[in-house]
């Protein structure tokens, strides 16, 4: 008899951010396979003798694909038991959750989505603003920074993305934003519009920096974070 898979949202990193249903599902589980990005403190919620399987994947580091992923979730619900995916923020926010989906249905295995803390909820909240302004940012848009070969997506919709009354956070956007802001600048967005660069938001780690656009595509330029981090650009509110 086939088991189950509890999809988790285990939040940016800290642990205290874990919805109520995301504890209970960790501390009844066999089995987690978990993102780097969920490891760490947060794993001690799982059960004594529960089966931990890192699974994650990080831009620029060698990583499991992910038709090896869904196999291997696969394969441990087809065991029986509870099983459980633990994807790091919100799995349904660029967290390669639907193609996990998939397999399961294919397979006949059930299970369920337990949403978590978008990183970029997180990201915003630790920079002290709201990712929407009366008024000024009615929208709020959600963009990954790199397609499936690592390069800036060819179909972003780069009028949308310039938008100034718009709040847009940049997923995955490190290495090609630069690239990014020079196509957001000749399309018409101000060089001096406000952006923030958030690392390692919600972890002991975690840095926000307030900056620009133009000034932050010459940071990353020069160098970019070893460290998970979001761009969020648009009329963002001061501290």
């Amino acid at each position: 008899m086939s088991g189950f898979v509890s999809f988790v949202g285990s939040g940016p990193g800290d642990p205290e951010l874990l919805t109520l249903k995301a504890v209970d599902r960790l501390k009844r589980a066999d089995a987690v396979l978990f993102d780097d990005l969920s490891s760490g403190p947060i794993l001690s919620h799982a059960r004594p003798g529960a089966d931990l399987v890192g699974v994650g994947k990080r831009a620029g580091r060698p990583s499991p694909r992910q038709h090896h992923v869904s196999r291997l979730l696969v394969d441990y619900a087809a065991e029986g038991g509870r099983i459980v995916r633990l994807k790091s923020g919100d799995g349904g926010l660029f967290g390669r959750l639907e193609e996990e989906l998939v397999a399961l249905r294919e397979a006949g295995i059930g299970y369920e989505i337990v949403p978590g803390v978008p990183s970029a909820v997180a990201a915003a909240a630790a920079a002290g603003i709201p990712l929407t302004r009366r008024l000024t940012a009615r929208r709020v848009q959600f963009v990954t920074g790199h397609d499936a070969a690592g390069g800036l997506p060819r179909d972003i919709d780069v009028a949308a993305l310039s938008d100034p009354a718009a709040c847009t956070v940049v997923y995955m956007g490190q290495r090609t934003f630069p690239e990014l802001a020079d196509e957001l600048i000749a399309a018409g967005l101000p060089p001096e519009t406000p952006a923030l660069f958030a690392e390692g938001v919600s972890t002991p780690e975690q840095k926000v920096t307030r900056t620009d656009v133009a000034s932050l595509a010459a940071q990353l330029r020069a160098g970019v974070s070893p460290l998970p981090a979001l761009i969020l650009y648009g009329p963002l509110a001061d501290a």
